[in-house]
């Protein structure tokens, strides 16, 4: 399994000089089986739109499978090139909703006049909407496991994804202080995240906050790296890849945070735009 990182930013997108190394973009990972070109996206933030790049200009013809629909994890679909193209082909699926299982409809609330010009529909290329509910699902050649896990405001799926030699656990937005401390203040190890994590060659893993930020910025419903590095190290993950990026985090200052946990049980990573891992 091939990962191209494509956008690593929590929130909102971060440009400028002090934002470079790890990118400014928000959400999107791209997985590709080997030798071919990717076929499976996990969330379409601003970062969605590198693809076109690394499909050389071809028509994007798979899958994007969202975690939630909070706006840096659907803000890149229209300026997406190769999927607002003649020729492409995409089945978008998003978390079921309590109120309807019409995908389209609850984009359209966010993507339509006067808040856009366009409505989903209106993309060029062959799109289909379709819900995810929770359970084991065969998408694009690869297993993919959704489970519901903690963030606020609206239905959350966290991923594992294997082509039955690599894996990886996806867990961009997760706010497990939402249901109770944990042993360590910072957030409980619920049976999803930890099924989620189980054993991955790799755990992307929400890191907006650090640890000590927990307690004043834990409300927006995010985690931080410890929790992440404990969650895996109980899962039997074999690295971790801090996500989405506060958006006020420098560089340098992600640098700093990737030190601290130097000494930790397992690799600790921070993720950066444009970087590919080969998983295993």
């Amino acid at each position: 399994m091939r990962v191209h990182i494509l956008g690593t930013r929590g929130s909102t997108p971060a440009p400028g000089i002090d934002f470079v190394h790890f990118g400014g973009h928000t959400s999107s990972l791209a997985l590709a089986h080997d030798g071919a070109p990717p076929c499976l996206v996990l969330d379409a933030g601003t970062g969605i739109r590198r693809l076109s790049r690394v499909l050389g200009g071809s028509a994007y013809r798979g899958s994007i499978l969202l975690g939630h629909l909070h706006w840096d994890h659907t803000q890149g679909i229209p300026f997406f090139n190769a999927g607002d193209a003649q020729g492409s082909s995409i089945t978008l699926m998003a978390p079921w909703q309590d109120d309807t299982d019409d995908i389209e409809e609850v984009l359209s609330r966010a993507m339509s006049p006067p808040h856009f010009p366009i409505t989903p529909g209106q993309l060029r290329g062959s799109w289909r909407f379709a819900p995810v509910r929770e359970g084991e699902h065969q998408i694009e050649g690869f297993n993919v496991r959704a489970l519901e896990i903690p963030h606020k405001g609206g239905r959350t799926l966290g991923y594992r994804v294997s082509d039955g030699r690599g894996s990886l656990a996806y867990m961009s937005d997760h706010w497990p202080t939402g249901i109770g401390p944990g042993p360590e203040g910072l957030g409980e190890y619920h049976a999803n995240a930890l099924s989620l994590a189980e054993n991955v060659d790799a755990l992307f893993h929400d890191a907006q906050y650090l640890d000590e930020e927990l307690p004043a910025r834990g409300y927006f419903g995010h985690s931080c790296p410890g929790y992440a590095i404990n969650l895996a190290v109980r899962a039997g993950a074999r690295k971790v890849m801090l996500f989405h990026h506060d958006p006020d985090r420098t560089d340098a200052e992600i640098d700093a945070i990737v030190g601290r946990y130097q000494g930790a049980k397992l690799p600790v990573e921070a993720a950066r735009e444009g970087a590919v891992v080969d998983l295993p």
